[in-house]
């Protein structure tokens, strides 16, 4: 598990974000109310299942939600003391790429197959850093260099119907990395990949947070890839944030049922084939008509009547560690976690 960063400085702050999509079926609550802190240096990890909001909070940084439907209800996105949120275009144009860039999750849409390779890497060379000709393509071949692709001077030639799915999201990381930006966002870079070409990945990014001093935010919907490589883990459900914590005590000590169910449906390396996954039962909640109260109550095990009804106030644990779950209120019945949940197994 990753270490460090703990008490580094802070270089991006999200404050109670709350971002809409108007729809023809209703406005849809994606990010309801969610903060958190990015640290020089770390991994912070954005865990959640598909439409928890992690995406869109993560897109909110970047100001890359689509203008046509977004409504931003609140909130604010500090970045070098400038609410990010309130910028022009112009503005944040110089942001996107030399200060905060973004790796996308398929490589396939993320570069475009009628250009060479290089070329992608020079064009925002030349654009944001004013680099030209001989200069930015020597740039281009280290960055393909320092993420780790062979012969880099021969493939800057090629297409990326050339490259296997790994190299290809290499070369986006490379493209992100060009102007050698504070922080960058990686939104789920391992899901079209096999569990090999992943770790390779995530290698990669743990090797070049190392050398280049960044912080990095990763978004996914699985804990199992962030055990080795994230420092904190923030637990997305419903459009807000139910947990967050170190790593060590995410995976050792979870306190909040819906983190159970992500830990518990987690293949154990020991566990042979007949054994069956445990997942969590339901579906996620309808972003159109969200509970009152807590967005898991539907699915929870333990729900009560007050979780339907009331969001439960920040139970805190540690300077990093809490939770919203109304478990913790002082009346509310002792619960244990799962037998497989927190290092039980």
């Amino acid at each position: 598990m990753a270490s460090g960063a703990v008490n580094a400085e802070i270089v991006l702050r999200v404050s109670d974000l709350r971002i809409s999509y108007s729809t023809y079926a209703g406005e849809v609550q994606a990010v309801r109310g969610t903060s958190f802190d990015l640290r020089q240096g770390e991994t912070l990890a954005i865990v959640g299942e598909s439409g928890s909001g992690k995406s869109v909070a993560a897109r909110s940084i970047m100001r890359l939600n689509p203008e046509s439907n977004t409504i931003v209800r609140g909130g604010e996105i500090l970045f070098e003391g400038e609410d990010l949120l309130k910028l022009s275009e112009r503005r944040m144009q110089a942001i996107r790429g030399p200060k905060i860039a973004m790796v996308f999750q398929d490589p396939m849409t993320s570069l475009d197959p009628t250009m060479r390779v290089g070329r992608q890497i020079t064009e925002s060379l030349k654009k944001h850093l004013g680099m030209t000709g001989n200069a930015a393509k020597r740039r281009a071949v280290e960055l393909l260099k320092l993420v780790g692709i062979p012969n880099p001077g021969d493939r800057f030639r090629q297409y990326p119907h050339q490259f296997s799915g790994g190299m290809r999201q290499r070369v986006v990381i490379a493209i992100a990395l060009a102007c050698d930006p504070q922080v960058l966002i990686a939104d789920e870079p391992t899901t079209a990949l096999d569990v090999t070409i992943q770790a390779e990945i995530l290698e990669l990014m743990r090797d070049l947070q190392a050398r280049l001093s960044m912080s990095i935010i990763l978004i996914t919907h699985d804990l199992g890839v962030v055990a080795s490589s994230a420092h904190r883990i923030a637990v997305m459900y419903g459009g807000k944030i139910v947990e967050t914590g170190t790593v060590r005590e995410i995976f050792y000590n979870p306190q909040m049922p819906y983190t159970w169910g992500l830990l518990a449906s987690i293949p154990l390396p020991t566990a042979d084939r007949s054994q069956d996954l445990i997942p969590i039962p339901g579906t996620p909640p309808d972003a159109i008509n969200l509970p009152k109260g807590c967005p898991f109550s539907a699915r929870c095990p333990y729900t009560m009547k007050v979780c339907g009804d009331e969001m439960p106030e920040v139970t805190r644990f540690s300077k990093d560690h809490w939770t919203t779950c109304w478990l913790h209120h002082p009346m509310a019945p002792k619960v244990d976690p799962p037998a497989r949940v927190g290092g039980r197994h």
